[in-house]
C-alpha cells in the first residue's frame, strides 16, 4: 500500500502521521487490495480539512470531513471511509449470494405448451342494406377494425376495413 501524505499551510506532525498510521492499519484489514492512499491536510481560515483519496481495485473513494482540529477532521474521516467499505462490501457479498440463488432457481425451465386456438364470434355485420357512406359511419361508430354491410340496390356483401395509414379499404365479391 502507497501512502502519500500532503500538507497545505498545515505541518505535518509525528502524532499526526501515527494517527493516520494506525488508522490505516485496521483499513487494510477490511480491505486486502488498497493500493494507493493520499491523504491531504489543510488549514485555511481556522478550520481544519482532512481529505483521504483511497485507491482500491476497482473502486475508488474520496472523503473530504472539515472541523476546527486535525485530529478530529482525520477521525471523522477514517470512520466515513470504513462505514463506506463495509457497506460496499456487504452490498457484494448479498449480490453474490443471491446471484447463485437465482441461477438455481432459473435452471430448471420448462416450456408451457401453446394454448389451443380458439373461434371468437363477433357481430361486426349489418343485415339492412347500406350505401358505403353508412357503412363508414357504422364502423366509426362501433370503433371496430372492420365492418361486413349488404350493399344497395344488391345482395352481395362487402367489407370496409381501417388501414394502418389511417385511410379505409373497402373489400366486394
Amino acid at each position: 500500500m502507497n501512502v502519500r501524505y500532503t500538507a497545505r499551510q498545515a505541518t505535518l506532525t509525528p502524532e499526526i502521521k501515527a494517527y493516520c498510521e494506525k488508522r490505516l492499519a485496521r483499513l487494510k484489514n477490511l480491505v486486502d487490495d488498497v493500493l494507493d492512499v493520499n491523504i491531504i491536510l489543510n488549514i485555511q481560515k481556522g478550520r481544519s480539512k482532512a481529505e483521504i483519496h483511497v485507491q482500491a481495485k476497482g473502486r475508488g473513494y474520496v472523503i473530504i470531513e472539515e472541523t476546527l482540529d486535525m485530529i478530529e477532521s482525520l477521525n471523522r474521516a477514517f470512520d466515513t471511509l470504513e462505514t463506506r467499505v463495509r457497506k460496499d462490501r456487504a452490498k457484494w457479498r448479498e449480490k453474490k449470494r443471491r446471484g447463485g440463488r437465482e441461477r438455481k432457481i432459473l435452471a430448471p425451465v420448462v416450456e408451457a405448451p401453446e394454448p389451443a386456438k380458439r373461434v371468437v364470434r363477433a357481430n361486426f355485420f349489418s343485415l339492412k342494406p347500406m350505401s358505403l357512406e353508412e357503412a363508414l359511419v357504422q364502423l366509426d361508430v362501433k370503433a371496430k377494425e372492420i365492418f361486413l354491410f349488404r350493399r344497395e340496390g344488391s345482395q352481395e356483401w362487402a367489407a370496409v376495413y381501417r388501414r394502418k395509414d389511417g385511410q379505409y379499404g373497402l373489400v366486394e365479391p
